[in-house]
């Protein structure tokens, strides 16, 4: 028997900056308390957690929870780059969904250091090599960091096949920051404008601007998972269901299509954003409101279309027309994204969570997207993962 599940409570505490923010633990405990107190739950009801995060030795979910209650659950550690967070809310989904468990949580955090990312282990093979191979034959410069490269030569290949101009990235940028301005959890809140982003220090001359790139970033953010029946059952808020969910990983047209943006994952987004449409019979243009994976402006612009939200080759239009925010077809990144809000690993997937979850409760103040009623949530990970979530309130 197949449970529809809830999402009862959500809980997210202000990103901030590396060096800014207290340690992992604290900073999950936090979310947590905040998760439970949303949900009007205590923690002993919890029955099972998964818990992300990307940069913290194994067991940091069980130091961070043996604060809020040392009960005996199971409590599983999830590590998959950056779509982490969604990774542990698919496990927290999965276990009551078939029954496994009434009551879950799903936790992300992440205390992340200046710069860019880099491996942890340099003595032994990176999980990247192939991504690296292929990036290093179709891109080049090796001179620019990784991530920069990946995502990057994505919107190159895009502005080569498409004609897609640098100052449309930096019009995605300048709208994640209007819509920011609005999140008080948000990292930065200041608004910039499209000059602004074109004029920030060239990190790829021609092809991409500091401002077009996420910060890293240290947060947390939780999620309590129910049953229909046991919400009913406990007198839970019941208004914002998860009707669907897909977890993908790489295709062999990752490394075989010689294409960028399939590198950075256009196949693993457009295949779950499919899955999930034919589960729901609810296509892209029935979705009022999404939160995606913009860690880099040119990633926003090409998920536009691995979603279906615009047709491939449409997303300067999309943007141009102003169909990615309030006033236009469906709304993205209403809280500035990762862009704005900021990135840290771990806690970015439960965040979206968190900001959907006030969408389609009609809790979201000043960012609301009037009359939301069907969410959709893009939350991708290098190496790769991707996972798509649909949902729906009454």
């Amino acid at each position: 028997m197949s449970h529809k599940v809830i999402v009862a409570g959500v809980g997210m505490i202000p990103f901030a900056k590396p060096g800014a923010s207290e340690h992992y633990h604290v900073m999950g405990g936090k979310a947590v308390h905040l998760a439970l107190a949303d949900a009007g739950v205590d923690y002993a009801a919890v029955q099972q957690a998964f818990v992300g995060y990307v940069y913290g030795d194994s067991t940091c979910g069980q130091r961070a929870l043996y604060p809020v209650g040392m009960t005996g659950i199971p409590i599983i550690n999830v590590n998959n780059n950056c779509s982490t967070g969604s990774s542990a809310l698919f496990l927290a989904r999965q276990a009551v969904e078939s029954g496994a468990a009434d009551c879950v949580l799903a936790l992300g955090f992440e205390q992340m250091e200046p710069g860019a990312i880099k491996a942890k282990f340099t003595d032994r093979p990176t999980p990247f090599e192939e991504f690296d191979n292929v990036t290093d034959a179709l891109v080049g410069h090796p001179e620019i960091p990784l991530a920069l490269r990946y995502f990057g030569g994505a919107g190159k290949a895009h502005m080569d096949k498409y004609g897609t101009k640098l100052e449309t990235f930096a019009a995605i940028r300048a709208k994640a920051s209007r819509h920011a301005v609005n999140n008080p959890l948000a990292l930065f809140r200041k608004e910039v404008t499209v000059q602004d982003v074109m004029e920030s220090p060239a990190v790829w001359p021609g092809v991409m601007t500091r401002l077009m790139a996420c910060p890293p970033t240290c947060g947390a953010a939780a999620a309590v998972i129910c049953s229909e029946e046991y919400a009913k059952k406990h007198g839970l808020n019941t208004q914002v269901k998860i009707v669907a969910q897909a977890m993908t990983t790489d295709f062999p047209s990752t490394f075989t299509s010689k294409d960028m943006m399939r590198v950075v994952g256009y196949d693993m987004a457009r295949d779950a954003a499919r899955q999930v449409y034919e589960r729901t019979g609810i296509g892209a243009e029935d979705v009022d409101v999404v939160e995606l994976h913009d860690c880099f402006a040119q990633n926003e612009l090409i998920t536009y279309e691995a979603l279906g939200l615009c047709p491939e080759g449409g997303a300067e239009k999309f943007v141009l027309d102003g169909d990615n925010t309030y006033g236009g077809k469906v709304v993205t990144n209403p809280s500035g994204g990762l862009l704005s809000k900021g990135h840290p690993l771990g806690a970015t997937g439960l965040a979206q969570c968190y900001e959907l979850t006030h969408q389609l409760r009609g809790t979201a103040e000043k960012r609301q997207v009037q009359g939301a009623r069907i969410a959709l949530q893009h939350n991708l990970g290098l190496g790769g993962a991707c996972v798509v979530t649909m949902y729906q309130t009454n």
